[in-house]
């Protein structure tokens, strides 16, 4: 058979390359220009002198407490959520009684609570505790946020675990918890990766609960550190965008580690 080829489809493929290729050509050129160069060619004028010292100022300026902080943030969210999420989703799954399945429809209410509106509720809560300006007082709000949507997707993909599986386990004489850590967690592998990068983006990302609850330079993450190239005399575009491009990167590679499983995860087939 002849295959003709398809001219549309490549001229929408070509329009959509540029669409996604030129805000990141803007975004990376921009990035090794001066203030100066940036200014005079603009955006998409081509670059004649490349420059890393945006980059340099970036963490002379204070962007690598703020990039500190926020991995701080982002890997206790993630041990938080991994370490509450995968025997909640088990015992869901596992277990046969009405408390059970109430407990688990009141938790999913958070789905429908934004975090706009209780801030001001969590931010008494969290005065109150003695948590304000403090990582602390960021961490647990963002990982209470992220808990719902996270126990969903992994009990989605434990409820695909084939129940001959726990049976052939039963029979053997297995444990509650054997099972757990011998079955379950190595066929949620899909829904683990997902909720770890879900959680990961939610923390990472994060901007109310910093705004809200912390207030000093030493607690201040990269979403809030961003505003430092705001002055009243304008804004420092190449150094603001290569900050960008510095956020960007390791939740970038997060994402390209375990993109599959993720994708796995997401359409609920990471148990089989």
């Amino acid at each position: 058979m002849r295959h003709r080829t398809n001219h549309l489809a490549g001229l929408g493929s070509l329009v959509w390359l540029v669409v996604v290729g030129l805000p990141l050509y803007v975004l990376l050129t921009a990035t090794l220009q001066t203030r100066a160069d940036y200014a005079a060619t603009g955006p998409l004028g081509i670059p004649t002198h490349l420059t890393l010292q945006n980059y340099l100022d970036d963490f002379s300026n204070g962007f690598g407490q703020y990039f500190l902080n926020t991995v701080i943030v982002t890997v206790s969210v993630v041990a938080i959520v991994l370490l509450v999420v995968p025997p909640l989703a088990y015992a869901i799954v596992r277990s046969r009684g009405r408390t059970t399945t109430t407990v688990f429809r009141l938790f999913l209410l958070g789905l429908a609570i934004p975090a706009q509106a209780v801030i001001v509720p969590m931010f008494y809560v969290i005065s109150k505790a003695g948590l304000y300006d403090n990582l602390i007082g960021v961490i647990l709000p963002t990982a209470a946020f992220s808990l719902p949507v996270c126990a969903l997707i992994l009990t989605g993909v434990m409820r695909d675990i084939s129940p001959e599986l726990y049976e052939a386990m039963a029979m053997d004489g297995a444990a509650p918890w054997r099972v757990f850590v011998q079955l379950v967690l190595p066929l949620s592998k899909g829904g683990l990766s997902t909720i770890t990068v879900f959680s990961a983006l939610q923390a990472w990302n994060g901007f109310l609960f910093p705004l809200v609850l912390t207030q000093s330079d030493d607690t201040k993450v990269i979403t809030l550190g961003l505003y430092n190239f705001q002055t009243q005399y304008g804004i420092n575009v190449p150094g603001l965008l290569a900050a960008v491009v510095l956020s960007m990167i390791p939740i970038l590679l997060v994402y390209l580690f375990a993109r599959r499983a993720l994708v796995q995860g997401l359409m609920g087939v990471g148990g089989k």
